[in-house]
């Protein structure tokens, strides 16, 4: 089976192609420096930069089939793209007692249930940690 890609035609198994054709998830974020990184977490080091979005989704889409080609061609497993099925929002949490008094009555200050003044901190934290 032929396969069309940077100009020139390669010959590609059906398997290498099932894998190419998935769709992976993209983690996107600029690049302090300037431009963007772009990386598919699901692939093992397979992330990229650009100057543009364009440029550093064409850069991240090349570096996905290298990745897969490659590691197709070596024997190495390649994962399927992950999903947020496996969370279901829902999360049981041992405390101890002082803690859940103390956030219990911040919440009740605050007019909000003591779940929602959780998931509040959480959040807060959660933003301030790098992806």
């Amino acid at each position: 089976m032929a396969e069309y890609r940077a100009g020139k035609t390669q010959e590609l198994d059906p398997d290498t192609l099932y894998y190419l054709n998935l769709q992976y998830p993209v983690t996107l974020y600029p690049d302090p420096e300037g431009g963007y990184v772009a990386q598919i977490k699901d692939l093992p080091g397979c992330l990229t930069q650009g100057e543009t979005l364009e440029e550093t989704m064409a850069n991240l889409n090349e570096a996905r089939e290298l990745w897969i080609e490659t590691a197709y061609e070596v024997g190495d497993n390649i994962p399927l793209p992950s999903n947020n099925d496996s969370y279901s929002g829902k999360l049981l949490v041992r405390m101890p007692k002082s803690l859940h008094r103390r956030l219990a009555e911040t919440s009740e200050r605050e007019g909000v249930s003591l779940n929602q003044y959780i998931v509040s901190l959480l959040s807060a934290v959660a933003s301030l940690t790098p992806k």
